[in-house]
C-alpha cells in the first residue's frame, strides 16, 4: 500500500494527527520504537484536564481559543469526556490567589460556601467561596489514547517500532527532536496517582496557594491523579522526595480524607516547550513537525491535529505553521 504520510512517534501528538489524517482518508504509517504509549512517554503522565479557560491564567490567548476545540474532537474521537466543569478554590488565608484567579480568566461563575456544597459536599466546611469555570471537562488521559490506538487499528494503522517512512513524514517525537529543532526546551512535570474511595470529588479541583497549588482529577472508582509541580528542567528521572512532600501535604490541605489514600504510582517526566510556551508546526526540507505542546498536550492535539491535517492535505496554513 502505498502511504500518503509517516508519522514519527505515538505519543497524543502523534495519534491525534494520525487520527486526524486517517479519518480525511489519508493512509498512514505510524512509527515509534518504544512501541505503544506506556511509563516511557510523557503523554502517560498527563492529568487529562480539558480546561481551557483555567489556562488562561498564564497562557496565551491561542491556547484558550483553540483548547475549546478539545472536549468535542476527544469526544467525537471516542474518548469518556466528563464535563463537570473546572472548581477553583483557595483556603481563606489564600483569598488574594483566588482574586487574582478570578481577575486572570473569565467564563466562570462565583460561589458562596452553599454553591461549593451543592457541586462538592465534602469541601464547603474548608472553603467559603470558589471559581466554577462550567464548560471544561475532563478525562483518562491513557483510556483517551488506547481509544485513539483501537480506532486506528480498525482503519488499518498500527504502531510499528522500526519501518521505512514513506511519503510526508511528521515528526512528532516530543523531546527527541531536538537534534532538529533546537528552541525546544523540557519542562519537568510531577504527579501522583491516589487510591481513596473514602473521599468523593467529581470534578477537577485547583487549590490554589502561593507556592503550591495543585489541582486533582478524578477517574473514577475512587482513583485520583494529582499534580501541581513545573520545574524548568529536562530531566525524566524519578521524582524528588522534597516535591512530593509538597504534593501530599498540599493534597491534604485540599481534603483531610486524603491522607488516609494509597499512593499507587508517583511519576515524573519532562515535556517538550519552545520559549514562549506555544507550539509548532515546522516546516523543514524532508518533514513536518509538530512539537512545543507543553503542559497542554491533551488541550492543544486537537487543533494541531487539524492544522496539520489542513496543511497535508489542503496546503492550508494556520497560525502555528511556520
Amino acid at each position: 500500500m502505498n502511504i500518503d504520510a509517516t508519522i514519527l512517534g505515538a505519543g497524543v501528538a502523534g495519534l491525534s494527527v494520525a487520527a486526524e489524517l486517517s479519518a480525511r482518508g489519508a493512509r498512514v504509517r505510524l512509527i515509534d520504537p518504544e512501541g505503544a504509549p506506556g511509563p516511557a512517554a510523557c503523554s502517560w503522565w498527563a492529568a487529562g484536564m480539558l480546561a481551557p479557560l483555567c489556562e488562561g491564567e498564564t497562557a496565551e490567548e491561542p491556547v484558550v481559543r483553540l483548547g475549546g476545540e478539545a472536549a468535542a474532537w476527544w469526544q467525537a474521537a471516542g474518548a469518556a469526556v466528563t464535563q463537570a466543569g473546572t472548581l477553583v478554590v483557595a483556603l481563606d488565608r489564600d483569598r488574594g490567589e483566588l482574586n487574582r484567579f478570578a481577575r486572570r480568566t473569565g467564563g466562570y461563575e462565583t460561589l458562596d460556601r452553599a454553591g461549593v456544597g451543592a457541586l462538592e459536599p465534602e469541601l464547603p466546611d474548608r472553603f467559603a467561596s470558589a471559581l466554577h469555570f462550567v464548560s471544561e471537562a475532563h478525562m483518562d488521559p491513557r483510556a483517551a489514547l488506547e481509544t485513539l490506538q483501537r480506532t486506528l487499528a480498525a482503519r488499518g494503522v498500527r504502531i510499528e517500532r522500526a519501518a521505512a517512512p514513506q511519503g510526508q513524514i511528521i515528526d512528532c517525537r516530543g523531546l527527541a527532536a531536538r537534534d532538529r529543532l533546537p528552541g525546544l526546551r523540557g519542562v519537568r512535570g510531577e504527579m501522583a496517582v491516589l487510591r481513596a474511595p473514602g473521599v468523593g470529588i467529581n470534578r477537577t479541583v485547583r487549590l490554589l496557594h502561593p507556592r503550591h497549588p495543585l489541582y486533582i482529577v478524578p477517574r473514577g472508582d475512587g482513583i485520583y491523579m494529582l499534580g501541581a509541580t513545573q520545574i524548568e528542567s529536562e530531566g525524566r528521572g524519578p521524582a524528588s522526595l522534597r516535591s512530593v512532600v509538597e504534593l501530599l501535604n498540599a493534597a491534604y490541605a485540599l481534603h483531610p480524607g486524603l491522607a488516609e489514600a494509597q499512593v499507587l504510582e508517583i511519576g515524573a517526566d519532562a515535556r517538550p516547550a519552545f520559549a514562549d510556551n506555544l507550539p509548532r508546526i515546522v516546516r523543514q526540507e524532508d518533514r513536518i513537525h509538530v512539537n512545543g505542546l507543553f503542559r497542554h498536550g491533551y488541550l492543544l492535539a486537537p487543533a494541531l491535529a487539524r492544522m496539520t491535517a489542513d496543511w497535508v492535505l489542503e496546503g492550508k496554513t494556520s497560525e502555528f505553521l511556520q
